[in-house]
């Protein structure tokens, strides 16, 4: 993380004028890239629990606070920085969407909104509400649930479908197929936020007569996600990363149908086929350009969340392909990969906040860690 976003003081409860940094960053566009930073806000918020110490505890949750709203002060305003994305204000930031932060502005890699980024940005701002027990984060990842949604839904022969890919202002879309876990993630991070927005509304009934606002309700988007989900069979795509993103999005709600079912689909394969090929030693990426590091360490964390136990040997195999990259992190990709490396391979070490159960609302208020009622 120091290596991603440092320097930054790590003894003291205040980080006086720190702000992440632009170069490199997170590696993408004036140093945000959303992907990153989203697993950075996850890491910070995991820092603050496992540090030890009051002070700790404020300051690595400062750090997601202030990386959070350099987020959205960056990806959510056009490239140029000149003004906030169509459709957002001042008073609602992200109306307009957040942009993926990709260095460039035109070409089949250009910068745009992608869905899942979108929702592994609003579960770090809804762990951020969480851990931090501040309802705002939550609200702040509502409205960027009610804002992208419509536009990444769409219809096709007749059927509900998602399309994967849109530009910047989120008007055009830029790649019409689905992604393989964009319903899948939609359904179980928007009811996430749904009854994180809950629970604050019980904790403070008082709220909305003192003027505050309720969170929207996301009960429309969540029945859609559904009816997706029902007419787009789910099969692994072999994918490292993939796989890992889908046990993952399965152990925050291991006990619907569809995500038991999912998850013997991809523990088998974590078994049979990732697994027996990660564990090979590591060499220089010019000669294994198929091992990509971040997307072996999305496969780990997702393992590590799903089978907690580190005496289980799915566990225990995801550890074995973690300690292969001990030391090779930083020499075997590019430098423009560096810093998603990074930051995904501390995830995979220590998933911490990425666990359910690991920050709960009433941890916060008591400055205490602890499972909670909420994933």
């Amino acid at each position: 993380m120091q290596r991603v976003y440092g320097p930054y003081p790590t003894d003291t409860p205040d980080p006086g004028s720190w702000q992440p940094p632009s170069n490199p960053g997170a590696g993408g566009h004036h140093g945000r890239y959303l992907w990153t930073d989203a697993f950075g806000i996850v890491n910070f918020i995991t820092l603050s629990r496992v540090k030890g110490g009051a002070e700790s505890r404020q300051l690595y949750l400062e750090l997601a606070r202030r990386l959070a709203d350099a987020v959205h002060s960056v990806l959510g305003r056009t490239r140029d920085g000149s003004a906030r994305l169509p459709g957002a204000t001042d008073e609602e930031p992200l109306k307009g969407g957040l942009r993926i932060g990709k260095l460039d502005d035109d070409g089949p890699d250009a910068d745009g909104q992608y869905h899942h980024y979108l929702t592994l940005w609003m579960f770090a701002l809804n762990r951020l509400a969480l851990a931090a027990g501040e309802a705002r984060w939550n609200r702040l990842a509502v409205q960027l649930a009610k804002a992208v949604h419509p536009h990444f839904v769409t219809e096709k022969g007749g059927r509900e479908t998602m399309i994967w890919k849109t530009s910047t202002d989120i008007r055009e879309t830029l790649v019409h197929s689905k992604g393989n876990l964009d319903d899948v993630d939609g359904l179980v991070i928007f009811q996430l936020l749904q009854d994180t927005a809950e629970l604050f509304d019980r904790e403070n009934p008082t709220a909305a007569g003192n003027g505050a606002e309720k969170a929207p309700s996301l009960n429309a988007e969540i029945k859609q996600y559904w009816r997706i989900m029902a007419s787009h069979p789910k099969t692994p795509s072999g994918d490292p990363l993939d796989l890992g993103m889908s046990l993952w999005t399965c152990h925050l709600d291991r006990g619907a149908a569809w995500s038991r079912a999912m998850a013997a689909d991809g523990l088998a394969a974590a078994r049979d086929r990732f697994l027996p090929a990660a564990q090979s030693p590591i060499t220089a990426s010019r000669r294994q350009p198929y091992r990509l590091a971040f997307r072996e360490f999305g496969a780990c964390l997702g393992i590590k969340c799903y089978e907690d136990d580190p005496a289980r040997p799915l566990h225990a195999g995801a550890q074995t392909v973690l300690d292969a990259w001990e030391g090779k992190v930083l020499e075997c990709a590019d430098e423009d990969l560096r810093p998603i490396n990074l930051a995904m391979y501390a995830a995979a070490l220590v998933p911490g906040a990425f666990c359910k159960g690991f920050v709960s609302l009433a941890a916060s208020r008591t400055n205490e860690s602890g499972a909670g009622e909420l994933a």
